[in-house]
């Protein structure tokens, strides 16, 4: 009997380590509903975009109220001063349409001004580029939504007239921002106590917005950029000593283009195409479909460092070709997506030793000469485990996804650029102006060098993808350079292992810094920011492999936002990344 009882405990034993492990709990449950959903970055922006459908209101009415609402709630990312990004799924005759709302600099922007200045600044009048967010909404509307900008603006112009009250992540943000946004009296008034931040549970009451929101949903566009707050705009910029003028506000035009795509596995993603840095991800997705990443195993050292130089690669494209294509109209962009050209860069990835530094760019039209890039010798672990501020790498930009009940899908990712912008608020008119400049290069040769007019390349690009001709899932993040980076690990974590929405929100995720950043004055540090909670063995290996380690207590995939529709039901399914105010509404 003994015998047999101990045999009994080894086969169960054994069966126990055989037996996959259950997941582990998701710190939010993913949200279901059969009707429609907002994911946005603040529950009453996701709110004000529920109360539009449930008014019968498709997905881009309830986008575009959402916006409209973040830019109240999220002040340091987005608003009527910030750019705009609109992917549209249409479910009736399954097409993606793409605007594009970004704005560009203004007619006296040139690189001999600046290098005159000393160089594009870190906040003020000289950051600001025409904001084309207000332009990209009203264009959204115009030709794929059904109610009136009035209809949809108005949860916005009430809560600025009615005030709202400050979150502590909005708050912890002021307090950090302190010193750009007490510059301006302007913005003082507006965000600030006395000489003091406002703080969690103080409420904002910001009528002048509440007026310039009604002169936009009077005269559409034309309500911002002509007239009376044009005027007050350019006024104003020039008196702090700007060079945007009303004649520049008045040349503003959004306008639509073709998305771009890749398919992955039997499965179309869709990209905002340049200006955007959209195809970095795309790019990267055709490089790793030729991986076997289930074997390799989720969140291995093999998995996140294939994941890693596959975006190596794919930035150093990005920095070589991509920039607004008004200016550069011979972009590769058709080579960049194609599998051919995935293949050479494919070849490239050592998956024993990491490419040192910032790899090179290769030749789209010529993908057989690339070069073989230098590779890194194995690197020591870090002992110290730095503080992950989001702040600094994640709230610098929104998004919000909506899905309606005919299965419409709209995902927009808009931005100020860095936290509350320029940390100007125009005096009269309510809102914070971006810094949108920041992203330009001074060297006349680079192809995203600044010229008068010029779209700069931007970091946002909202994304989703459809399959066998179904709507599927709808996503995107704030975050400059991460974007493509967490986006792409939230894909993967979906559809190669097989994770529910939330639970493929809230994996440790890998960033890297080995290529050029957007910002000004462009350093590549080599970094590769790594989650302290991945397991020590995981890290090691990492390091043996030659990555510069970055070690922080970070956690979720960036600051993700998501919704999935269930291929056999059509039950929305959303969840966001744990990071900030984000939040899932749904009916």
């Amino acid at each position: 009997m003994a015998r047999r009882i101990l045999l009994a405990i080894a086969v169960l034993l054994l069966v126990a380590q055989l037996a996959p492990t259950t997941a582990q709990e998701s710190w939010r449950p993913t949200v279901v509903s059969k009707h429609g959903m907002v994911a946005a970055g603040h529950p009453l922006a996701a709110e004000a975009g529920m109360r539009i459908l449930r008014a019968g209101g498709n997905a881009v009415d309830a986008a575009i109220a959402t916006w409209a609402v973040q830019g109240q709630v999220e002040p340091a990312m987005t608003g009527l001063g910030a750019d705009m990004f609109v992917l549209v799924y249409l479910a009736k005759t399954n097409e993606v349409k793409f605007i594009n709302g970004s704005g560009f600099a203004p007619k006296a922007a040139t690189i001999d001004f600046y290098k005159s200045k000393g160089g594009i600044p870190q906040d003020g009048p000289l950051t600001v580029q025409i904001p084309g967010a207000v332009g990209g909404a009203a264009l959204a509307l115009q030709k794929y939504g059904t109610k009136s900008l009035a209809d949809v603006l108005a949860p916005a112009v009430e809560m600025a007239e009615e005030g709202f009250p400050i979150s502590e992540n909005l708050a912890r943000g002021l307090a950090g921002s302190r010193a750009k946004l007490a510059k301006f009296e302007s913005t003082k008034k507006v965000w600030f106590k006395g000489d003091r931040p406002l703080q969690a549970g103080d409420v904002v009451v910001n009528k002048d917005l509440a007026r310039t929101l009604r002169a936009i949903g009077a005269g559409g566009a034309d309500g911002y950029y002509k007239g009376p707050v044009a005027k007050n705009t350019g006024d104003y910029l020039k008196a702090n000593g700007g060079i945007i003028t009303e004649a520049d506000l008045a040349s503003y035009a959004p306008y639509e283009d073709a998305p771009i795509k890749v398919n992955y596995r039997g499965i179309d993603v869709y990209e905002c195409p340049p200006n955007s840095q959209g195809i970095v991800m795309l790019e990267a997705l055709n490089i790793l479909e030729g991986f076997n990443l289930r074997y390799m195993g989720h969140d291995s050292a093999p998995y996140l460092h294939v994941v890693t130089e596959a975006l190596k690669l794919s930035f150093a494209d990005r920095n070589k070709y991509i920039a607004d294509p008004k200016f550069t109209p011979n972009m590769p962009v058709k080579e960049m997506l194609s599998k051919e050209y995935a293949a050479a860069r494919r070849a490239l990835i050592d998956p024993k030793r990491a490419i040192e530094g910032e790899a090179a760019p290769g030749d789209p039209r010529r993908p057989t000469t690339t070069s073989q890039p230098a590779y890194a010798s194995p690197r020591s672990m870090p002992t110290t485990v730095g503080a992950f501020d989001p702040d600094e790498f994640l709230n610098l930009t929104t998004y919000l996804a909506v899905v309606d009940k005919d299965r419409n899908m709209v995902s927009i990712t808009s931005s100020l650029l860095s936290g509350f912008g320029s940390g100007m608020v125009v005096e009269g008119n309510g809102f914070l102006l971006n810094d949108r400049m920041r992203y330009f290069w001074l060297e006349p040769d680079d192809v995203n060098a600044l010229q008068p007019g010029k779209r700069v390349r931007q970091t946002i690009n909202p994304a989703l993808a459809v399959k066998d001709g179904k709507p599927y899932v709808v996503f995107g993040t704030p975050g400059a350079d991460t974007q493509p980076q967490t986006q792409l690990q939230f894909f993967l974590n979906l559809v190669e292992f097989g994770m529910s929405v939330q639970e493929a929100l809230e994996q440790p995720t890998v960033i890297s810094e080995s290529f050029k950043s957007s910002y000004d004055p462009h350093e590549a540090t080599g970094r590769l920011l790594t989650p302290a909670m991945l397991p020590e063995h995981v890290k090691q290996a990492l390091a043996q492999l030659g990555h510069k380690l970055d070690v922080r207590n970070s956690r979720g995939v960036g600051s993700v936002k998501a919704i999935f529709i269930h291929p056999r039901t059509g039950v929305l399914m959303g969840g966001v990344s744990p990071t900030g105010d984000s939040y899932v509404v749904a009916y």
